[in-house]
């Protein structure tokens, strides 16, 4: 598919203008609040039980240039001397956060995101990772990845990853096109994400993920056909393929970018619809709302099975109830709620230097919560579910959500979903529009919506 269908034209005018949260938890991190402090994480924490393996975020917040597309918490340096720092300040707390637990923990997963977690230095990277082994107990086979922009990689860093026990990387590609990478400030040429994947496999890295984009200025379905041709030359395991969110008045950086480049919402439709064919094509196959994984990948495994999972870090094969995060604006989950640290460095480093977890906001999530979070992460993932079967698992009657199905006529007259009973499910011409139905499970949603992206 490469222009849009009539049904598609009718479907975008309708709902693109929708802002809806991508659904990576439930209720969304716009709810959060003061009321859930360090003191209530602290308790949570000690509640955890070791034997269960949890996971782990490590977020590193620095980049050596912005691009200007950029919507994450992260900070632009010229010097090593804020990065060491920082550092310093993660390794505290994971001692901090490690101290509250009754014993010390299992781990299945590891993550580190940014900004750019390899700008740090190879040694200062294994003395993390040789930390983080003290302190927690890393199981055999734990899936540990990095997200890696291939602008600053180095071949040392890439043989640190590889002693640290690294075995998944995720690589920041967005666009091939040289003049769309202009207009978006990220200049990376070809060679230089072949160079990488090269040291990274020669070291050991084998399971690969790219990132494209579409949306962005001067893009076309032309160009981002090709650019996902040149993608898959360099036979990844998966792709994420995200949609640019242009809110310049929440990132400034972002005024940079020249709003007359832009596709209009016919464009950035066709522009995904291309990148998914080109990918569907090539035997890859779709995961959930924006990931394609190749069939034997683990991702389209448990798609398969329908126990593919969703958290902050996307579609995940992490089963885990305890996620931990650490550094500034991370966020992390537990079974009694979400807890978020401070965003500003000067912040979060005073709570670390205080000896206090650098906690600032969170929630407590509630029984109903629970169940609603249930419903919109098996949308988000397998594109149905059955009420029945949820409420049963919840202890809830079989008729807990009739209400939210008699809602959805005028979705099923659009074709955005479909309901069979009390089964909901998203046709797959509407796979984009799939955080629509799983929208109008959301009590929360009407105080928040304009803080959240656009439907398409």
């Amino acid at each position: 598919m490469t222009k849009t269908s009539s049904m598609d034209s009718a479907l975008l005018a309708k709902y693109d203008g929708l802002r809806v949260p991508r659904y990576t938890s439930y209720p969304t991190a716009p709810h959060f609040s003061p009321n859930v402090g360090p003191e209530t994480y602290r308790r949570w924490l000690g509640t955890i039980d070791p034997a269960k393996p949890g996971s782990l975020y490590m977020h590193i917040p620095f980049c050596k240039e912005m691009c200007w597309y950029c919507g994450c918490h992260t900070k632009i340096v010229a010097r090593y001397d804020p990065i060491a720092k920082y550092l310093a300040h993660l390794r505290t707390e994971v001692g901090l956060v490690a101290d509250c637990i009754p014993g010390r923990m299992k781990v299945a997963h590891i993550h580190f995101g940014g900004g750019t977690p390899t700008m740090t230095a190879p040694e200062d990277f294994e003395a993390l990772m040789a930390l983080v082994r003290e302190r927690f107990d890393i199981v055999d086979g734990a899936e540990i990845a990095v997200e890696i922009d291939p602008r600053t990689l180095t071949e040392d860093m890439a043989k640190a990853l590889g002693r640290a026990g690294v075995n998944r990387a995720s690589l920041g590609v967005q666009d091939f096109d040289a003049d769309v990478q202009k207009a978006v400030n990220r200049i990376q040429p070809r060679e230089m994400t072949e160079r990488t994947l090269t040291w990274l496999r020669e070291n050991g890295i084998r399971h690969i993920n790219l990132d494209l984009m579409y949306g962005l200025p001067r893009q076309s379905v032309e160009s981002v056909t090709r650019s996902a041709e040149i993608a898959l030359s360099m036979d990844a395991d998966r792709f994420a393929v995200f949609g640019y969110a242009h809110v310049p008045w929440m990132k400034t950086h972002q005024k940079k970018i020249v709003e007359g480049e832009l596709a209009d919402s016919y464009g950035r439709w066709d522009q995904f619809a291309a990148i998914a064919k080109t990918l569907t094509d090539a035997g890859y196959v779709a995961v959930g709302l924006d990931h394609f994984a190749k069939p034997t990948d683990e991702l389209a495994v448990m798609q398969a099975k329908g126990e593919l999972r969703r958290n902050f870090q996307g579609y995940t094969t992490d089963e885990s109830e305890v996620l931990l995060g650490f550094g500034a604006s991370s966020i992390g989950q537990l079974p009694q709620g979400y807890i978020q640290n401070a965003v500003p460095f000067d912040h979060y480093a005073e709570a670390i230097d205080a000896g206090r977890l650098a906690t600032v906001k969170g929630l407590a999530i509630s029984d109903d919560d629970r169940v609603r979070r249930a419903v919109i992460e098996r949308l988000m993932c397998d594109m149905a579910v059955d009420l029945d079967k949820v409420a049963e698992q919840h202890g809830l009657p079989a008729d807990a959500f009739d209400e939210e199905l008699a809602a959805m006529g005028d979705l099923v007259a659009d074709g955005v979903a479909m309901v069979e009973g009390r089964r909901l499910s998203v046709p797959e011409s509407a796979r984009p529009l799939m955080r629509i139905p799983a929208a109008r499970f959301d009590t929360y949603l009407s105080t928040g919506a304009g803080r959240h992206s656009r439907a398409v």
